[in-house]
């Protein structure tokens, strides 16, 4: 089994009550049957859906339960990472570099996500792994099944999926460097700029909204 310096799990998105969505939980049992030295759950949450609040009433973070998951499969807390900045898949990517994989030289990275976000998010990371300056990142990706995802909710996702790769292609034509990003993130995306969180952050609906969470 080849051994990776760290599994990147991203996430989906949370129920109401605050528990990981099925298809999460299958991408966190699959990172967890890798050989790593790190396992990092990634994100804080999503712009489509308000986060659950736990029982003293504070948001939970969403790479929270993934990591907590982790642990109950087996791995090693020591070995558990979060990255808990993101609201996005570019947030996951672009978070990730720059406060765990760069830091530390982590360079042999597995990204383990859901079939029908795979083909976005193998463009996002290569994009932001890919960015200037360089660090030589060696990236696999595996795709898990949709596990709890079906019919009108996964066919509106896959759609939504397609759309927002096009997307992605044409930011990675123009973006080219961290630096550029950086920029990017805090002055055009919604998620990130303060002046467009108001915007951003919509609640779904829809069969949709089934796959982020939301009801």
């Amino acid at each position: 089994m080849a051994r990776f310096d760290a599994v990147l799990i991203p996430g989906g998105g949370l129920t109401p009550s605050g528990e990981l969505m099925p298809f999460v939980r299958e991408r966190l049992r699959r990172a967890a049957q890798h050989e790593a030295e790190v396992y990092i759950a990634l994100s804080g949450g999503t712009t489509h859906a308000p986060p659950p609040l736990d029982a003293r009433g504070y948001p939970i973070l969403e790479a929270i339960p993934g990591a907590k998951y982790l642990r109950e499969l087996g791995i090693a807390q020591e070995r558990i990472l979060t990255e808990t900045f993101s609201f996005d898949t570019i947030g996951n990517a672009f978070f990730t570099r720059a406060a765990h994989t760069d830091p530390r030289g982590w360079r042999r990275l597995l990204i383990v996500n859901s079939e029908f976000h795979m083909p976005r998010t193998e463009a996002i990371f290569r994009w932001v792994f890919g960015a200037a300056p360089a660090h030589g990142y060696e990236l696999t990706f595996e795709a898990t099944r949709n596990e709890g995802l079906e019919g009108a909710a996964l066919e509106a996702r896959r759609k939504r999926e397609l759309a927002s790769l096009e997307e992605v292609r044409k930011l990675a034509d123009r973006i080219t460097t961290l630096s550029e990003l950086h920029q990017w993130i805090y002055s055009e995306h919604g998620a990130y700029a303060w002046f467009l969180r108001e915007g951003a952050f919509r609640a779904l609906a829809g069969p949709i909204a089934e796959s982020y969470g939301a009801k």
